[in-house]
């Protein structure tokens, strides 16, 4: 994916793209060599497999507390190759955006800024027809995704939340250690929680760790998590809202880990039962972050959604 950079007045964003366009290696049934050019490969690839721009084809992935656009892996590019044109943001706060001292890191705020990239940045893009997003929210991104739709339902064709926070009555024990761990930042205790965050601990790689405590250290890191920690633990975006998703008729896939403990299972029945005719699916052997456990099967079943 390309790493950009978005002015939304004085903020400054960081974003991945990848498009059908992009220079990603595609199979071929003859040998690349020296000269050979990628995109055009790439584009004979796709026309092989009949592979062609989707009409409602934006895609925008929202992170969840603490992380990055990067946290995506590469499933954002896999949607790409699929005729998708994808975006992941760093939410201002996180990863490489701007993280200002004024800013209240509340969700209104949260809502109010991916608005406007998804008017700006998003769905102005000229090779698309499509004047809609699908909007991809994990934990704190599904906050802010299901806000979104529920406000500007004109603006997101489809929704999908993932382990989303927006039901909770305050912080679970697990969100409790995750903020002391990033307010005191040590491999020990950041890695204690990430172990929890999984199915099976052996899924946390030093270099996850070690990239948390790398962001969480940098400037108004730390008051930027702390501010949106709190806002996002002790509001609920409420039923009624939920409920607007589903009379605007917005598809709606609710994923969610089988083993989170961060925000257990129980909230995405809450979800389900709020946004009516909305689809669950609970991954067995995945914890807070399936997307990143198990991302096979998640960008099968993400595909299947998008393409319906």
């Amino acid at each position: 994916m390309k790493e950009s950079f978005a002015n939304l007045g004085p903020l400054r964003l960081r974003y991945l793209e990848a498009d059908n366009t992009s220079d990603l290696v595609a199979a071929t049934s003859s040998p690349l060599s020296a000269d050979t050019n990628i995109k055009d490969r790439n584009k004979e690839w796709q026309q092989i497999h009949q592979i062609r721009p989707h009409e409602n084809s934006h895609v925008l992935f929202v992170h969840g507390l603490g992380s990055s656009a990067d946290r995506w892996l590469d499933i954002p590019d896999a949607l790409s190759l699929l005729g998708f044109h994808v975006i992941a943001i760093d939410l201002p706060g996180f990863g490489g955006s701007d993280k200002p001292e004024t800013m209240e890191y509340t969700i209104e705020e949260f809502v109010k800024i991916v608005e406007e990239f998804v008017t700006e940045f998003v769905i102005d893009n000229k090779n698309y027809k499509e004047a809609r997003t699908t909007v991809i929210g994990h934990s704190l991104g599904g906050y802010i995704a299901a806000e979104l739709a529920a406000r500007r339902p004109e603006l997101v064709n489809k929704l999908v939340l993932v382990d989303s926070s927006g039901m909770l009555n305050g912080p679970t024990p697990l969100l409790l250690q995750y903020l002391d761990a990033a307010m005191n930042p040590s491999k020990e205790a950041v890695r204690r929680v990430f172990e929890q965050l999984v199915a099976d601990r052996i899924r946390i790689p030093e270099i996850l760790v070690d990239g948390f405590i790398y962001r969480i250290q940098q400037p108004n890191a730390k008051a930027a998590f702390k501010l949106a920690f709190e806002n996002s633990t002790r509001t609920q975006i409420g039923t009624d809202k939920l409920k607007h998703i589903s009379d605007n008729n917005i598809p709606t896939l609710i994923m969610w880990g089988m083993q989170d403990k961060l925000i257990p299972v129980e909230h995405c029945f809450a979800f389900g039962r709020a946004i009516r005719n909305s689809r669950s699916i609970i991954l067995n052997d995945a914890g807070h972050a399936p997307f990143a456990e198990k991302p096979a099967i998640f960008c099968e079943l993400l595909h299947e959604f998008l393409s319906h």
